[in-house]
């Protein structure tokens, strides 16, 4: 593992650390000598009270490790809340959100459907970090809509929405060989985690990468069984509950594009303290791991539980066509106090050399039909 010049942890946070290493070389142990990388990330991000999600480190914002699209500006929850505005009336009206941060974007989408007197029955939350959830508590404390939940109902009618949700999710690490693909693993030596590769088992998994055989000797990617399982749940829920829509909006490609001869490392990344970085196993529980998604692995894992494909487009082309421009006006361009940093903001959210580009929105759902104005930025075609 390489030398990382990166800011020391607290003595408190590096006991944390530890504390999960050991959990994880007993996981190790237990299951022969070797792990896999999945089952690593899932432990690193999730294990009860010592994983990134499931601590107390700060995620978000200036103290944390990485900023979110709801953190940069209010025009974000806003620009979704006129979305659901034309949405909502075809389903139930309530909102499910996974993962909601600081619940930043809860606060902001709500704050604006109430401003336009047409809030949701239920805002439901379904969070995993503690931390989190009890800085969404106080912030969301005047709204007695938002109800938290431990898991995903059996049955939902309204909107899902997953902000940076799939990127979180576990994956599985793949390397093609001379003769044939390996899964990359976690093994315990010296007392310290060690890469260490075996012949992939679920080979059917390799579907989602187009044109795999052409790949070359020593290509390495990411396959995602987690995030394609997630996708078919929420699939059943919505279909279970007559009718209903789901928003994910992350950074990610088309899977032509995921797979690329070029991008022969593939998309794992580590935000460690706003620094990016490529070695996971850096003070385990302590730093995120993400990987970019395949949306279309994602789409193919909604269609085949039962849902409709309704939009894939850029999150710049989406928001513009919420109206997120209409919003950053009712603050006047001659008061530039106000106008100024939020349009700053803006350029961050919409402009194709920060986030406009590389996040995309995928939006599937069942009897639900989009406006116009969402679908003139249509790119399914590109799945």
């Amino acid at each position: 593992m390489q030398k990382l010049q990166l800011p020391q942890p607290s003595p408190e946070a590096q006991a944390a650390s530890q504390a999960l290493l050991e959990l994880i070389a007993q996981e190790i142990s237990a299951n022969g000598g070797w792990i896999s990388f999945a089952r690593y990330m899932e432990l690193a991000l999730y294990a009860p009270q010592l994983g990134y999600y499931t601590g107390g480190a700060a995620k978000l914002g200036s103290a944390g490790d990485f900023t979110t699209a709801p953190e940069i500006s209010s025009l974000f929850g806003a620009a979704l809340a006129n979305f659901a505005l034309q949405v909502l009336p075809q389903t139930a009206n309530q909102i499910m959100e996974f993962g909601a941060g600081t619940g930043k974007l809860a606060f902001d989408l709500l704050t604006e459907l109430h401003h336009q007197a047409s809030p949701p029955e239920r805002y439901y939350i379904v969070e995993l970090s503690g931390e989190l959830r009890s800085r969404q508590e106080q912030l969301l404390k005047d709204f007695p809509e938002v109800v938290w939940l431990q898991q995903m109902p059996a049955s939902f009618s309204g909107l899902i929405l997953g902000n940076e949700v799939l990127d979180a999710m576990p994956v599985q690490l793949v390397k093609k060989t001379a003769s044939g693909w390996n899964e990359l693993g976690v093994s315990w030596q010296a007392g310290a985690l060690k890469w260490t590769e075996q012949a992939l088992v679920e080979s059917a998994l390799l579907a989602q990468i187009p044109d795999e055989e052409a790949l070359p000797v020593g290509y390495l990617t990411e396959l995602h069984p987690i995030a394609q399982g997630f996708m078919t749940s929420v699939a059943q829920m919505l279909k279970a509950g007559g009718a209903g829509i789901s928003l994910f909006i992350d950074y990610g490609f088309p899977a032509a594009e995921y797979y690329l001869h070029q991008r022969d490392q593939g998309t794992l990344m580590c935000h460690y303290r706003h620094h990016s970085h490529t070695e996971p196993f850096y003070w385990p529980g302590l730093q995120d791991i993400t990987s970019h998604v395949d949306f279309s692995a994602m789409q193919h894992a909604g269609q085949l539980a039962g849902l409709e494909l309704l939009c894939y487009t850029s999150q710049a082309g989406f928001l513009l066509h919420a109206g997120i421009g209409d919003v950053l006006l009712r603050t006047s361009p001659s008061d530039a106090m106000r106008y100024l940093p939020q349009a700053n903001a803006l350029q961050k959210l919409i402009s194709p050399a920060e986030m406009g580009e590389l996040f995309k929105v995928l939006a599937m759902g069942v009897n639900v039909t989009l406006p116009e104005k969402i679908l003139q930025q249509d790119r399914s075609h590109r799945l």
